[in-house]
């Protein structure tokens, strides 16, 4: 391939935020696509073989309209865009940027941020029932929840429902001090903390007090209709299937629901099957209910997570590898040991 260099304009005001403190975003690329990039007083100059320099350029275009837009660019808006620049997708992170959801207390903005988020986020406009299915830090909870607050605020729901199994990560921590709600508040902390941040703490207690919104465990949930309301059922792997066919037939008219599990984080008794498995194979079928499937490439908190639920992926799926080796050999020596005796009972 031919060395090449490619140039392209830059407002000064934009390079700051596209470049990265100490330019960290530039040097990612430059190892990336094994270039080197040089900004000249608003020039910014990439060399380096023709194709490599052509992504580079397509890239820091995509980031730079991005922060044309008003975007602060962030690491995981940087490492996306080089991913999809390797698959030749770009323009992805534009296109997302189009979406918003709705925005935090704070006036952040709420968007998807990756390809499978943008997915997950058109399952719930779309269909009455959606599993988001996938590792830690891929916001399946997060936009649920966003998406939830904005269908209440333009009066689509009456309520917004919030639940999920009382069951410790791995610890015993016996019995709690305080009344039931003081009881169960650390099992569903997490669905706190996202509606403090989107609704802000005093809206959330007024609509709290109301009973607009619910926050309780899924033991609850028994014996109720739930109509007109938004429904998220969070950690779904440590359901029962007990549990989700109980929750799955509260459903009302006019009501939407999510559902979020990570099947590689299940905290139930060994052995015991979990209820978002079995949810998965008995309604695959089912017209209405859509499963969304995120990765590792739509893991958007600290890039080392990223790099760490992709190492645990790899090494999962390399011990299923040696447990099937394990048993189809297991199986072959049973076979060989079967002929053996059948062949000694012959000459006998």
């Amino acid at each position: 391939m031919t060395h090449t260099v490619k140039q392209l304009d830059m407002e000064a005001a934009h390079i700051s935020n596209v470049f990265g403190q100490f330019d960290c975003y530039v040097k990612k690329m430059e190892r990336a696509f094994g270039v080197t990039i040089i900004d000249r007083d608003g020039s910014v100059r990439v060399s380096g073989d023709s194709v490599s320099a052509d992504m580079a350029i397509a890239v820091l275009k995509e980031l730079h309209a991005l922060s044309k837009r008003g975007n602060q660019i962030q690491e995981q808006n940087v490492d996306y865009a080089i991913a999809m620049s390797m698959e030749h997708n770009n323009d992805v992170l534009l296109e997302m940027d189009s979406e918003l959801i709705c925005h935090t207390v704070s006036g952040k903005p709420v968007k998807p941020k990756t390809l499978g988020q943008k997915s997950y986020v058109d399952a719930i406009r779309d269909k009455m029932i959606v599993f988001g299915l996938g590792p830690a830090g891929t916001g399946k909870t997060y936009l649920a929840m966003a998406m939830a607050i904005t269908a209440f605020k333009n009066n689509e729901v009456e309520r917004i429902i919030l639940t999920r199994p009382a069951i410790e990560a791995g610890e015993k921590l016996g019995f709690l001090p305080g009344d039931l709600q003081s009881k169960v508040d650390p099992y569903l902390r997490p669905l706190y903390d996202a509606l403090y941040q989107i609704m802000g703490a005093e809206s959330f207690q007024k609509n709290m007090e109301k009973g607009l919104i619910e926050v309780a465990p899924l033991a609850y949930m028994r014996g109720r209709t739930l109509d007109n309301a938004y429904i998220i059922l969070d950690e779904a792997q440590n359901t029962t299937p007990a549990q989700m066919k109980m929750f799955l037939t509260r459903i009302g008219f006019g009501s939407k629901v999510v559902i979020t599990g990570d099947a590689s984080q299940k905290d139930l008794a060994p052995g015991m099957p979990s209820g978002l498995d079995v949810a998965v194979k008995v309604l695959a079928k089912l017209d209405d209910i859509a499963f969304c499937e995120l990765t590792s490439k739509d893991v958007v908190r600290h890039p080392l997570v990223q790099k760490i639920v992709k190492a645990y992926e790899e090494f999962e799926a390399k011990q299923e590898q040696a447990a099937k080796r394990a048993r189809t050999a297991s199986a072959s020596d049973k076979k060989s040991r079967d002929t053996k005796t059948t062949q000694r009972s012959r000459r006998v």
